[in-house]
């Protein structure tokens, strides 16, 4: 352990309880700060059974479709992202029990950090499909394809960035490598947060430059409500992925002494809060129906009328029905007949 090792970046000196390890406790301060079982528990047993319920709604929504012939991948994603913050509550309850536990500590941030990542992806899907029922000629075009195709790639590459960092970080007290750490952390949040907010500007793209032609529909309902579910999941996350990279740019503070931005309060409407609206707007407003494409379709015109389609055609984007796409989805459509009743396996 070097001489600087025993000393804060002020000069203030480390209490001994950090200085046992590897790993070692947290030097700086966290996000959330150290649970209690008074307090996490009571709190994080609600957010679990929320997420329980989301997971098992999303997969039964998920099975119900491949049963139909209806292939809508971002339910499934859906559900991993619900279990994955099932086991981040879970873990987060056992470590309010066993404060001194860095094993638990360190699950817990990494399954805390990787799974918000998951709701960005799926909002960057659902703009793209906008994109290229608005501009086929642009949302369709190589070099567009290519850049979100990257996007996505950077994306995985940014989250493996900041979880090897994030663990790397509790494994040294050497406070040149640890500022490192921060300076990969500090990045990595604030990449996210720029995906975070990247479905607006593509968004307001969509609708303020002038069309070539027609909308291409698809899936259910108005496309002015998909506009504004794209809007309103992206500015809440947005937020919340902008307040986590504030704290990552603010100075390190000692676990000994949090800020104002680090408190429960904070962590729990922010995060799991955030999270929470999001994956029940997703749910309530049915995206699978909404933002349902053909499967196969590799250009434009796909989505209106996909190649060996049997989804929805364009009589379904309607204004008429907006209120079946909150139904339950198993009564017929007008302009669905018996051809496509013909079409669909028998249900599971």
């Amino acid at each position: 352990m070097s001489s600087q090792s025993a000393q804060g970046l002020n000069g203030s000196s480390i209490p001994s309880t950090m200085l046992t390890g590897p790993p070692y406790p947290p030097l700086f301060a966290i996000f959330g700060q150290y649970p209690s079982v008074k307090v996490d528990d009571p709190i994080g047993a609600v957010i679990l059974a929320v997420f329980v319920i989301a997971a098992a709604i999303n997969f039964t929504i998920y099975v119900r479709n491949v049963c139909r012939s209806h292939h809508f991948f971002t339910s499934l994603l859906l559900f991993v992202f619900c279990m994955a913050r099932v086991i981040a509550n879970g873990l987060r309850i056992g470590w309010a029990s066993n404060l001194d536990n860095v094993k638990i500590i360190i699950a817990t941030q990494v399954f805390l950090n990787a799974g918000v990542v998951m709701l960005f992806v799926i909002n960057i899907v659902l703009t793209q499909r906008i994109l290229r029922a608005y501009h086929p000629h642009i949302g369709w075009s190589k070099p567009l394809t290519i850049a979100f195709k990257v996007l996505y790639v950077s994306i995985t590459a940014d989250i493996m960035m900041v979880i090897v960092a994030l663990v790397y970080g509790f494994f040294t007290r050497d406070l040149s490598k640890l500022s490192k750490v921060r300076d990969v952390q500090r990045t990595g949040s604030t990449y996210l947060a720029v995906v975070a907010f990247l479905p607006l500007p593509i968004t307001a793209l969509c609708v303020f430059l002038p069309r070539k032609g027609d909308i291409e529909k698809f899936g259910r309902g108005r496309m002015r409500t998909k506009l504004r579910l794209i809007v309103f999941t992206s500015a809440l996350l947005s937020l919340g992925a902008g307040f986590r990279a504030g704290i990552a740019l603010m100075g390190p503070r000692l676990s000994t002494d949090p800020a104002w931005y680090h408190h429960k309060a904070c962590f729990y409407v922010l995060t799991y809060g955030i999270e929470i609206i999001v994956v029940y707007t997703y749910i309530l407003f049915r995206i699978d129906r909404r933002f349902h494409v053909p499967d196969g379709s590799s250009g434009p015109g796909h989505y209106s009328a996909g190649p060996g389609s049997t989804t929805f055609d364009d009589g379904l984007s309607g204004a008429s029905t907006e209120v079946q796409v909150m139904g339950d989805g198993e009564q017929s459509q007008p302009n669905e007949g018996r051809n496509e009743e013909k079409l669909e396996p028998q249900p599971c």
